[in-house]
């Protein structure tokens, strides 16, 4: 009696986990059913929030279902993306990552995730220049008029980011290691604060995203000085690179898309499909392209490869030339 009972709830246990399993299995299948977030670890304005935002409005018509931006900034991108790491894996909460997500394990004495735990990729997006920038009265036209400013006064210069970490902020740095000069670095909560104070004359440079300042530079808010490129960048036509007058100077920003550790594959598959649809769309090519982005929209392997590379390159830079979070 007592095997038959045994056999029999083991029999139970085994239909209940074949129902949860093809329960859970129609639930991804059906996915999404509710709005998907995309967390974007900086204040509403900036680069990042443009190529979230544009990139939401398309996927939501693949998917379905409405894709809610999420501002979350502050400490460098790790209060965003740390919500991420810590959300539920079903899909419904991804983070826009940058240049910083790369560089803040090399750069930060603790982080609260581990990058190559906490994340599964989705998508890389794509990837463009930065631009350095001032106000169109700046007494400052050239890189080599930024440098004759920053010899004269060693550590009075301002230059503004989106926080400590981010591709402006290490654009700055590797500005003053490989020129040998010392400029001061004012972190901001994304790039709308910075170009606020920029335009405003609390600051005097911003080596921002091309995503961040293309539409102030095209209305006149902003002149562009310089592109952090190795190459001079279809985009900006006739602005020449940091790297002419500063040898070796090169930074590039990036954009890719993850979900926390543990989503589901078919479910990161659907993503990464809504997602390559977005990018490729009409309407997204015409709100980046003046933005000189290099859209990626390619596998998740893609992302994974690109920023393994990006995170061993820059904890190189970092440590070479001391340079740490503000």
């Amino acid at each position: 009696m007592r095997a038959f009972l045994s056999r029999a709830w083991c029999l139970r246990l085994a239909g209940a986990g074949l129902v949860l399993a093809l329960t859970a299995g129609a639930a991804q299948a059906d996915f999404p059913t509710k709005p998907v977030r995309i967390v974007v670890p900086f204040a509403p304005g900036g680069g990042t929030d443009l190529i979230a935002r544009t990139l939401g409005q398309e996927m939501a018509k693949d998917l379905g279902q409405p894709v809610i931006i999420d501002n979350k900034p502050g400490a460098g991108t790790i209060i965003g993306t740390d919500a991420v790491a810590k959300a539920a894996p079903d899909g419904y909460s991804l983070v826009m990552a940058s240049f910083a997500h790369a560089v803040n394990p090399s750069l930060q004495s603790k982080l609260p995730f581990d990058n190559a735990k906490a994340f599964a990729p989705v998508m890389l997006v794509g990837r463009g220049p930065n631009v350095l920038v001032v106000r169109p009265a700046s007494p400052l036209k050239t890189v080599q008029d930024v440098l004759a400013a920053a010899r004269a006064n060693p550590g009075k210069l301002t230059y503004a980011s989106q926080g400590a970490g981010t591709s402006a902020h290490l654009a700055g740095e590797m500005f003053d290691n490989l020129a040998k000069v010392k400029t001061l670095h004012v972190p901001y909560r994304g790039a709308g604060p910075a170009m606020t104070d920029l335009m405003g004359g609390q600051v005097e440079m911003f080596f921002g995203t091309a995503a961040a300042v293309a539409p102030f530079v095209d209305r006149g808010q902003l002149r562009a000085i310089a592109v952090t490129s190795a190459e001079p960048s279809a985009a900006f036509k006739g602005i020449p690179t940091i790297g002419a007058s500063i040898p070796g100077y090169a930074v590039e920003s990036w954009y890719g898309l993850y979900a926390p550790a543990g989503t589901p594959k078919d479910v990161i598959s659907r993503l990464n499909a809504a997602a390559r649809k977005a990018a490729r769309s009409p309407e997204f090519a015409r709100k980046v392209e003046a933005e000189g982005l290099a859209i990626g929209a390619g596998e998740p392997a893609e992302l994974d490869t690109y920023v393994r590379a990006e995170e061993a390159r820059w904890a190189r830079i970092v440590k070479e030339n001391g340079i740490k979070a503000d």
